[in-house]
């Protein structure tokens, strides 16, 4: 029997998707002796006649919700553009049909000059995962995301791939000292790292971003949940690299991937829902809310998202500086490239912001780090610059399966079974992780040739995630 409600259950008494089903359900959470049946009729006269719920202790605030929205006027809310502006999907043939609708929603908003979906989108709040947008000096707070900044880091050793099968063991033993994770997590006294972000003047200047010290360096070189890691892996390079002055062959390297943690969670609901109250979009753009960088909100938000960013640089620069004087040996190069982020650009000779949630920038020449998933290879690349893209390629493979998805249909022993086909020792991790979950890597790097050059693969051998339930990301 089903005992549990969902928006769709809303949907069908007569509720419009958007806000009012997020209130309903807050309700639902909080419900006391009143069973599914009961919520359903409940659900269905508050709706019915909202005036007399106005001050039920359960539904008075769904109500006074249903009221408000209502008495709305169409010239209470900004205006979108009524057809989006076109815009490029790479792989669309296996992008989901959600990002491509939230793509088209953020293609109409009037600040809107460009954008384009990477191979890897899907489906996330506000602009999609894999989505960039260029706009006219405004910024999104959840056009960049949650976690600002998050960031992919490889460190090469001049260690051979033969070396590390034979002492397998110890690179197990340094990922465990020296890495740290799981949401709210973080290290205390003795234990906590230090770096000069946190000397950063911000901290005294911004009331949230000072109140948000403490969290902030205790979760310092940490690297929080989801799809979060520290691994080993062997890199092979076809062909001597002279920019990186790298040989032909494999090396044994360190990739990381994490962001800003609860530092930068917090700064983007903050501003998420400062945006909000200055920016009144319509429903479907809501999570679009933007505020003017001419504003002081805005730069507000710009210089808090700016700190984030260097915040989560700094986690990777922590982890990499303790696993390479713990290996003791200096590196051959090191690469670094984030995304959830928005940069200053020039695009078709108009300074623009570019939002790039879940996707690498790939201007000509630039170096970054896609990574497959815990069984797939990863690629070291060189942005080609194409335009179109607007400088980007995708961030990674791109989930197929949504979490929950994942955990009620891929089996432990399914997991642990093409673990050991690659050879892959992994420490903790959930089945939302499993490799199952993910896109073809190589169909996605398919995809964006046009975007980006292939300069080395990654192919992951000892994988560290945070435990089962961390869903941080």
């Amino acid at each position: 029997m089903k005992t549990q409600i969902n928006g769709n259950d809303l949907i069908t008494l007569g509720y419009p998707e958007g806000s009012l089903i997020g209130v309903a359900l807050k309700i639902n959470k909080k419900r006391t002796g009143l069973n599914r049946e009961q919520m359903m009729e409940n659900y269905a006269a508050v709706l019915k006649n909202p005036e007399e719920y106005k001050d039920h202790i359960l539904f008075g605030v769904l109500a006074k919700a249903i009221i408000a929205k209502q008495n709305e006027k169409e010239s209470d809310f900004i205006s979108l553009h009524p057809t989006p502006i076109s815009f490029p999907a790479y792989g669309k043939d296996f992008i989901e049909g959600g990002a491509f609708k939230q793509m088209e929603v953020a293609m109409r908003l009037p600040i809107t000059v460009a954008g384009a979906l990477m191979p890897d989108a899907h489906q996330g709040y506000g602009l999609p995962i894999g989505g960039v947008l260029a706009t006219r000096n405004a910024i999104i707070p959840y056009g960049v995301g949650v976690d600002i900044g998050c960031r992919m880091a490889l460190s090469i050793y001049p260690i051979s791939a033969e070396y590390f099968y034979a002492n397998a063991d110890k690179f197990k033993r340094e990922i465990i000292a020296h890495s740290k994770f799981g949401a709210g997590h973080g290290y205390h006294g003795q234990y906590k790292s230090d770096h000069e972000v946190l000397g950063d003047s911000l901290f005294n200047e911004n009331a949230l971003v000072k109140s948000l010290k403490d969290k902030a360096w205790s979760q310092l070189g940490t690297s929080g949940g989801g799809n979060h890691f520290v691994e080993f892996g062997i890199l092979e390079f076809e062909k001597d690299d002279a920019i990186l002055n790298i040989p032909k062959g494999n090396y044994v390297a360190l990739l990381t991937h994490s962001g800003s943690r609860g530092f930068g969670a917090t700064i983007a609901g903050h501003y998420t829902k400062k945006a909000k109250e200055v920016c009144k979009l319509p429903d479907e753009a809501k999570n679009l809310a933007y505020l003017d960088l001419n504003s002081e909100l805005g730069q507000e938000y710009w210089l808090a998202m700016n700190l984030a960013g260097e915040y989560a640089s700094a986690c990777h620069e922590i982890i990499h500086t303790k696993i390479s004087k713990s290996l003791g040996v200096a590196t051959l190069a090191k690469i670094e490239n984030h995304h959830n982020f928005a940069w200053k650009e020039v695009y078709n000779g108009e300074e623009v912001i570019v939002h790039r949630k879940g996707a690498t920038p790939a201007s000509k020449g630039v170096m970054g780090i896609i990574p497959g998933s815990m069984t797939a290879p990863g690629f070291l690349v060189r942005g080609k610059g194409e335009v179109n893209a607007i400088n980007s390629a995708s961030h990674g493979a791109g989930r197929q399966m949504s979490r929950t998805q994942a955990e009620n249909t891929i089996s432990r022993s399914a997991m642990k079974s093409i673990l050991a086909d690659h050879n892959v020792t992994l420490i903790g991790a959930g089945l939302d992780e499993a490799p199952m979950a993910y896109k073809d890597i190589h169909q996605v790097m398919a995809a964006q040739e046009e975007l980006v050059d292939v300069v080395a693969r990654f192919i992951p051998k000892i994988v560290r995630m945070a435990d089962d339930g961390s869903r941080e990301d």
